[in-house]
């Protein structure tokens, strides 16, 4: 059905509109209350039939756009805003949703490089709200909180309108809100363990869900795997139909060397070599993302055929040179140097110490940690105890996240009582960590790092006075 088409019997009786000319705080806070009273991200009943038919009232706008399709388990948000960049260098106006968001929701939906605006999120929501209540009574389960920022995004995409909308997995991929789309480009970063309760405790089980992206006559662009993750991928490529290239094979990282503010890359594409490319983001596993989107940006623009000729290499680099991943391996501030980083599972851990080690050769590290309890908080302690002096262990704000004299009891398991402060409020702990950094006499050698989620850095963005 197409959006002009729908008839007036679909609206409830009464659609509450906000007609303010100008857009309110309050308003907007209304309306986030309103999404966030549904069902949480992390307490979803899996299926498509609910998001299929709010986006069938709508007219479809997932099917307006050509979508490239983001999956994986680490780096999605991080080679998510790497296309985009690219796709806006090379003249294309995009649509890009990810998630989760540091401050706003309206972080989520994006034109253009940028949140939507105030006026554009209460107009989508308008579009959107009428037709919740409708959904709501014909499945027994109401939309969850994510469904419903799902098809504010498809629809906001269809009506900007957009060139291309690059969409992020929320979580999994088969049976995720996002997979409504018939991706004309998928990309799997590389997949660890994570959210076993939806997605299996196995890399297999876990891969087999991201799979679920790779579309019939579609391109799907392999970032390196495990050996049982790359087996299913491949497997499940065959079946559908889809065209893969592989990190590692059909292209990659060629050479990467440290540089003020983030690294310097030679990428082998699917068309060419690219040398000289700056990348203001640290560590190797961003140079590994900036190869799976520079992959899936060559595949897009050339119709998923490389023979079609090498892209512009000046516009590659200023793609990439213009790139920005708030809170991933982020410097809040120095004397002494704060890193924010959002690593939330053990192998996204293990990139983030391995990162911060390379980049920095700080004397003396101290840690602020805080994680969700649904977590492996124990795996994501292991990975950052070789690189921390001390760490202080304190709570977010999220109803999920451990609580800080549990988490405390964990880290004492992993660091010794000797290394572990419990400061269960979030500006507390990182008053302690800069305290016993600044305990150093060298300032330019110490630093503090606080991780453990995304929330943990949002909150300490803002405590901080990061925008």
């Amino acid at each position: 059905m197409d959006r002009a088409d729908r008839s007036a019997h679909e609206f409830p009786a009464e659609r509450p509109r906000l007609d303010s000319p100008t857009v309110t705080d309050a308003q907007i806070a209304d309306i986030e209350q309103a999404i966030l009273e549904r069902a949480p991200e992390h307490d979803l009943t899996p299926s498509l039939d609910r998001i299929r038919d709010l986006l069938d009232l709508l007219g479809s706008p997932q099917n307006a756009v050509p979508v490239i399709h983001v999956a994986g388990t680490n780096g999605k948000t991080s080679t998510a805003r790497m296309i985009d960049s690219l796709l806006r260098e090379f003249g294309l106006r995009t649509g890009r949703f990810t998630s989760p968001h540091l401050h706003s929701m309206r972080e989520r939906i994006a034109l253009d490089g940028q949140p939507i605006d105030v006026e554009t999120f209460r107009a989508v929501y308008e579009d959107v709200a009428p037709y919740l209540p409708i959904v709501d009574g014909r499945h027994g389960v109401r939309l969850s909180f994510f469904e419903v920022l799902t098809a504010m995004g498809y629809a906001a995409f269809a009506d900007a309108p957009v060139d291309v909308a690059v969409v992020e997995i929320g979580m999994g991929g088969t049976w995720d809100a996002t997979n409504v789309a018939d991706a004309a480009v998928s990309v799997v970063t590389p997949i660890a363990i994570d959210h076993v309760h939806f997605l299996g405790s196995t890399i297999e089980e876990i891969a087999a869900e991201k799979a679920g992206v790779l579309k019939p006559g579609g391109f799907g662009v392999l970032a390196q795997q495990q050996v049982a993750a790359a087996e299913v991928l491949m497997r499940a490529a065959a079946q559908a139909g889809t065209t893969v290239a592989r990190e590692g094979l059909e292209f990659g990282v060629t050479t990467r060397t440290q540089a003020v503010g983030g690294q310097v890359l030679s990428l082998r594409g699917l068309a060419g070599e690219y040398d000289e490319v700056f990348l203001p983001l640290l560590g190797a596993h961003q140079a590994h993302n900036a190869a799976c989107a520079l992959a899936a940006v060559e595949a897009f623009l050339g119709g998923g055929h490389a023979e079609r000729g090498q892209l512009d290499a000046d516009i590659v680099r200023a793609g990439f040179a213009n790139v920005s991943s708030p809170g991933r391996l982020e410097v809040i501030r120095s004397s002494p140097t704060v890193v924010l980083d959002a690593a939330h599972n053990p192998a996204g851990m293990a990139a983030t110490a391995a990162a911060i080690t390379e980049a920095f050769g700080f004397t003396r590290l101290v840690g602020v940690f805080a994680a969700m309890a649904d977590k492996d908080v124990t795996g994501m302690l292991e990975a950052l105890e070789p690189v921390l002096a001390e760490v202080v262990v304190s709570q977010s704000a999220s109803p999920r996240a451990m609580d800080a004299d549990a988490l405390g009891a964990l880290a004492v398991s992993v660091f010794g009582a000797d290394r572990v402060e419990v400061a269960p409020r979030l500006d507390d702990a990182i008053d302690a960590a800069v305290t016993l950094a600044e305990a150093d006499d060298d300032l330019t050698g110490t630093g503090v790092l606080v991780t453990g989620s995304i929330i943990t850095v949002a909150e300490a963005r803002t405590l901080l006075g990061g925008r």
